[in-house]
């Protein structure tokens, strides 16, 4: 608890104590009714003082004048204990929420604390400064002792060390880096001392991005919370319109007929009218369920940019993926080696990678790396000579006065080399030297340990049909689709071909089914911002992809699409559960207490309870199995 809600604690408890004492005191007239003013003061004076603040500026139907109009006016037929007791029992109601806003707050203020408060830079004399990371500018050394965040994205230059990375990823197990390794923002380094240098300018780094968005989040409400906003503008000037006719029209029309007119019972029954009518409850317990539901998320590395999405995502029926970097690692690795009988595996691989040495390619990545793990040593490059690339074929360098070319199947057919057709898919590499073919390398890019898992949680979650869209080959994308029991792929496509087929799934959903694109690069941000829901990687993703998405997964698991619609449905589940309540018992509530069946503890508990309850019910959005 806070200090102020253990000061509202304390006045409970103090004022619910001379409230009993009283309640069995022999006192009448005017001293019972001073030594009751003192537990309602105790209680009730910053109510009080906020229904006073609220006439002035106009803002007259809250609860607070509510609160303030039902007690004052029991008060002054007499019931003192009734009066007191609804100001009592609203300030525990009040209690109870703000103890479970703190606590749904927890997840988000723990993601908070991600900011760096400084970056560390050598001065000329070699000694450590204190710098606000606002002013580091890009390609900056900074160094991070053990125990403090990493301030801004960069690669690691010097030392290897262990990070945390629970605070982004949801991930406890701890992440291994060394140098040459990129790391971002809001990292805690626990081991090593670490120097970086900086990619990024503090406010483009992920840390900044994340904290834009969760600051932003609450500016994006659902179709629940909006409904509840304009429900309740019309509600309450509805029910106060009510308790003003219960308490005039009855008195009237009975001295109309000749009968007593008995102001005070229908005041009363008007006052109970007012308290059970106090639209708390909803108010309170619909945005404390989606705030509730965005910290369960972000706990477990699932960035929602608002509660319009969270409420989306329990409607989404149809998943389009992206393929690179998102179903697979975006990382190609060298799967066979395939001579024709005019080289060795050895010489194929050498050859290959002589050819592809200047390029940065991620295929020629792939070549030098499947290199340097055979053979235990980096590539000579000064032995490569004359290298020229071949536009949409390949390249072709001089090796100790031999020409290399490697390439696909187009490069071989202009060199009049018949070539051998692999029965895998992949990406394929063929490689001939002056006048002979030498065989073919199969490159393919490795599939998350995920992706399988996460399609078939998917399905298990109601997903009607999983789409895969990609740049890359087809027999590739075939491969890749049937392995992960994808139900739709297409393959071949530019970006603009991946927003055609998203508009023609668009246009053949229900109207109230959603869509939803999964994607990492910056070729994918149009489609992620023409879906319904745009799920964009946020570990490896491009910058231009979490930007334009409605959902960030931080730690680039495709498992954490399934586990953001579980807590979706289970939020939105708990909102109905709320709103359904809420109004039944309120309606019958207050149907009896026009009738003068429900008295004054009824009220309390039609407007205290039911919102303890809710808030309670509400605060289940925070837990996910």
């Amino acid at each position: 608890m806070t200090k102020k809600q253990k000061k509202v604690l304390y006045r409970i408890i103090i004022a619910a104590i001379l409230l009993m004492a009283l309640h069995f005191a022999p006192v009448t007239g005017l001293v019972r009714f001073l030594l009751y003013m003192i537990p309602y003061g105790i209680i009730g004076y910053d109510i009080l003082k906020k229904a006073v603040l609220g006439i002035i500026h106009g803002q007259l139907l809250d609860e607070n004048f509510l609160m303030a109009v039902a007690t004052v006016g029991a008060i002054a037929l007499g019931e003192y204990v009734e009066g007191v007791a609804v100001m009592l029992f609203y300030q525990i109601g009040e209690l109870f929420q703000a103890v479970a806003v703190g606590k749904s707050r927890k997840n988000i203020t723990a993601l908070m604390d991600i900011r760096p408060d400084y970056a560390n830079i050598e001065n000329e004399d070699g000694k450590l400064m204190e710098v606000d990371p606002d002013d580091v500018e890009i390609g900056s050394i900074i160094v991070v002792k053990p125990g403090e965040k990493i301030p801004i994205d960069g690669i690691i230059t010097e030392g290897n060390s262990t990070l945390n990375t629970s605070a982004l990823t949801g991930e406890s197990v701890p992440r291994e880096v060394s140098a040459g390794a990129e790391v971002i923002s809001g990292c805690v380094n626990i081991t090593g001392l670490l120097k970086i240098r900086t990619a990024k300018e503090f406010g483009e780094s992920t840390v900044s991005k994340i904290l834009e968005l969760v600051e932003s989040s609450a500016m994006r409400k659902s179709k629940s919370e909006n409904f509840i906003s304009k429900f309740a503008k019309i509600y309450t000037p509805a029910v106060c319109g009510a308790a003003l006719f219960l308490a005039i029209i009855p008195p009237l029309f009975n001295m109309i007929l000749g009968n007593p007119a008995d102001f005070a019972t229908w005041v009363f029954r008007a006052l109970t009218f007012l308290v059970i009518s106090c639209p708390c409850a909803l108010v309170i317990s619909i945005p404390l369920s989606f705030f509730g539901g965005i910290g369960a998320a972000s706990a477990n590395g699932i960035l929602v940019k608002g509660s319009n999405y969270l409420e989306a995502l329990s409607e989404t029926k149809y998943v389009v993926f992206d393929k690179t970097g998102t179903l697979t690692k975006g990382v190609f690795e060298v799967v066979d080696i395939v001579p024709s009988g005019k080289a060795t595996e050895d010489e194929l691989l050498k050859y290959a990678a002589l050819a592809e040495s200047y390029s940065d390619h991620p295929i020629a990545i792939s070549l030098k790396e499947a290199y340097k793990e055979r053979f235990k040593a980096d590539i000579d490059k000064s032995k490569v000579s004359d290298v020229s690339t071949v536009p949409g074929e390949g390249i072709a360098a001089s090796y100790e006065n031999k020409r290399i070319y490697a390439g696909n199947s187009k490069l071989m057919q202009r060199l009049n080399k018949e070539v051998n057709k692999p029965d895998k898919p992949g990406t394929i590499v063929y490689v001939a030297a002056e006048d002979e073919y030498l065989g073919y390398i199969l490159i393919s890019d490795i599939e998350k340990e995920q992706s399988e898992n996460a399609i078939r949680l998917l399905k298990k979650a109601g997903i009607r049909k999983t789409i895969m869209l990609t740049g890359d080959a087809d027999n590739v994308a075939k491969d890749v689709a049937m392995r992960l029991s994808i139900d739709e792929y297409h393959a071949e496509l530019l970006p603009a071909d991946k927003v055609e087929w998203v508009e023609k799934l668009l246009a053949n959903k229900g109207a109230k089914e959603k869509l939803a694109f999964v994607g990492d690069g910056v070729n994918d941000a149009p489609v992620l911002s023409r879906a319904d829901i745009g799920i964009a990687m946020g570990a490896l993703g491009s910058d231009a992809a979490i930007e334009a998405a409605d959902v960030v997964l931080m730690d680039d698991n495709p498992e954490r699409i399934a586990l953001a619609m579980r807590i979706s449905r289970k939020c939105l589940r708990i909102v109905y559960e709320n709103i359904v309540f809420a109004l039944v018992i309120k309606a019958v509530c207050l149907i009896l207490g026009a009738m003068g069946i429900a008295n004054m503890w009824v009220a309390i508990f039609a407007d205290v309870g039911v919102m303890v309850i809710a808030v309670l019910n509400a605060v289940r959005c925070l837990k996910i199995k």
